[in-house]
């Protein structure tokens, strides 16, 4: 199993550097990264540095060393192995384990599956899809109740008006 971490947009200079966006909320487990996997192939490559450049991530593959080599990677997805990652905290969850969880009320009703995660400036909103349509839940303790990957289920409280009639 792998965790995706970045995508590579571009070049970086005359060396090989590759300007990369992250697909995770901390650069922790790329910086910490002796070798990331590229693509849907995972070919594996050694990381020669990762650092931080007014506001952008570079990263330096083992072996890439010029720009043109660089652009070979362009749009790529980087990832590790995911028993490299830094362990989570408790309560909190990578995306990828949450997508398809059914979403229930504390009544038991069943409001649907985990179909989307919006990231916004305040919180990430889970979009649930069911019966009765697509429900935004925000991704907060005071409306997430609790999150069983093992039963795949997060049970969820919801204000009146937003359920769908």
């Amino acid at each position: 199993m792998f965790l995706n971490l970045a995508r590579v947009l571009r070049p970086w200079g005359v060396r090989g550097d590759m300007k990369v966006e992250l697909l995770v909320s901390s650069a922790d487990d790329l910086v910490r990264a002796k070798r990331v996997y590229v693509g849907e192939r995972r070919r594996p490559f050694d990381v020669q540095s990762v650092r931080f450049h007014s506001g952008s991530i570079l990263i330096k593959l083992a072996g890439c060393e010029s720009p043109e080599e660089a652009e070979a990677f362009r749009d790529e997805i980087f990832s590790i192995a995911r028993s490299e990652a830094a362990p989570l905290r408790p309560n909190q969850f990578y995306h990828h384990q949450l997508f398809g969880l059914t979403a229930l009320t504390v009544e038991g009703e069943i409001l649907g599956r985990v179909t989307e995660i919006i990231e916004a400036p305040a919180h990430d909103v889970y979009v649930v899809t069911g019966p009765r349509g697509e429900i935004l839940v925000p991704a907060r303790a005071e409306f997430v109740k609790r999150i069983d990957l093992e039963a795949g289920q997060m049970t969820v409280t919801l204000l009146p008006g937003l359920l769908p009639e």
